[in-house]
């Protein structure tokens, strides 16, 4: 059921956990979703294992972590094989014509929202400014940005309290001591099984796609503060140009197809390894190798918030007491709005038209300052068009995301038809 992102997922959580099945008290409900916006990684699939771990220890939390995520994952797979089968039908063509141009007013929507919540004074404002030119302009790689943001927000800025309306939190509870001997066991226990699969497919398989899968996206567990939305960026950029899996416009499908389906909208980094082992199997089947890929990813990605929640659960208290930590963390999420808007705008260009080339504007010591710029002869006026009626719908007429997807698939499947 939980479709629309993971404001929806956190509603719906509240409205089963707490309204209707009572198994935890708001106040704790609160408390968790606090800790679990502090971690990178999908904040809905870290509550919900939270919330499995407070009711039921390490195994409540592997049962509704993996829970949350599987249906999604089953179903992102699924569409994935299909995609890279048939992408060329005209069916499928169609319906994901429309659906990149849903998007592109899904991904505004998300600056807007997340800007409202995050950029609380001009401080933020212009980190959210410097992000979008240093990837917009700069083309510098998203964990930089994010390294620099938050080492900006300890030293700069003023320590927001954990009562501050931008962190939306209660005073800690400093209380609670666990045994540092265990959790330090739990926590090697978990990176050992997460990192595992590594040195396996070294050994079997060599250099080649599925490694360099796990690698990339074992390296976006640790650093994807923001969500989905603020690490597309950097993996179009890393999938499309550096190691060439998917073509620019392929990136807008996935986000298409994540989006369509239940889970965390995360989920679409399974397609973008799907693709990568499809397109490079080895000695593999093509199918297969996508399927592992997908499956190689989701570990990468999902098997960290584990990590989080059953070694660092017992200490996040303490942790959410610290000011300067707070305020470290309010900077890196002002820096991923500009993250977003810069995502917003290459999705806007790679679907009105179909033909952008990058024009060199300056460079200084070695450092080259670009921009990517269209050519308006290629303008796709029906993308635009439904582009524009996507946003009417979200913007003036309030309609949710998944009806808006399907307007905008139709309508895509029409203008492949007719045009």
């Amino acid at each position: 059921m939980s479709f629309g992102g993971p404001a929806a997922q956190i509603g719906l959580m509240h409205r089963i956990c707490v309204e209707e099945k009572g198994w935890i008290p708001e106040d704790r409900y609160m408390h968790a979703l606090n800790y679990c916006m502090l971690l990178p990684g999908p904040e809905a699939q870290q509550l919900a294992t939270y919330i499995g771990w407070l009711l039921h220890g390490v195994r409540g939390g592997i049962v509704a972590g993996l829970l949350f995520v599987l249906p999604g994952l089953v179903v992102i797979l699924a569409l994935s094989g299909l995609y890279a089968v048939y992408q060329e039908t005209t069916l499928l063509a169609g319906l994901f014509f429309g659906l990149k141009a849903a998007v592109l007013a899904i991904v505004v929507e998300a600056v807007i929202r997340i800007g409202k919540r995050a950029l609380k004074s001009g401080f933020h404002r212009f980190l959210a400014a410097l992000a979008f030119i240093a990837h917009f302009f700069l083309a510098l790689p998203f964990p930089l940005v994010v390294l620099v943001a938050g080492l900006a927000g300890l030293f700069f800025s003023r320590p927001v309290s954990v009562s501050d309306p931008v962190q939306g939190n209660e005073p800690s509870d400093r209380s609670y001591r666990p045994a540092f001997h265990r959790q330090l066991a739990v926590l090697l226990f978990w990176i050992i099984l997460w990192l595992a699969p590594f040195p396996i497919l070294a050994l079997a398989l060599g250099e080649g796609a599925l490694s360099d899968v796990f690698a990339l996206f074992a390296k976006m567990a640790l650093v994807t503060f923001g969500g989905a939305y603020a690490v597309l960026a950097y993996v179009a950029q890393v999938a499309v140009e550096q190691y060439q899996w998917l073509r620019p416009g392929e990136m807008l499908d996935g986000l298409a197809l994540a989006e369509t389906t239940p889970g965390p909208l995360v989920l679409v980094l399974s397609y973008v390894g799907f693709l990568a082992g499809f397109r490079d199997p080895g000695i593999m089947h093509p199918l297969m190798a996508g399927l592992a890929g997908g499956l190689i990813t989701a570990w990468a990605t999902f098997v960290p918030s584990f990590i989080w929640i059953f070694a660092g659960a017992p200490y996040m208290e303490r942790l959410r007491g610290n000011r300067r930590l707070n305020a470290a963390l309010s900077a890196i999420t002002a820096a991923v709005v500009g993250v977003i808007l810069n995502l917003a705008v290459w999705f806007a260009l790679h679907v009105v038209f179909t033909r952008i080339e990058d024009v060199t504007l300056l460079q200084v010591a070695g450092l080259s300052v670009s921009m990517p710029r269209p050519d308006f002869a290629s303008m796709d006026l029906a993308a635009l068009v439904i582009a524009v009626i996507s946003a009417l719908m979200i913007f003036r007429f309030h309609q949710g995301i998944g009806r808006t997807l399907i307007v905008s698939a139709l309508l895509g499947l029409v203008a492949r038809l007719v045009l």
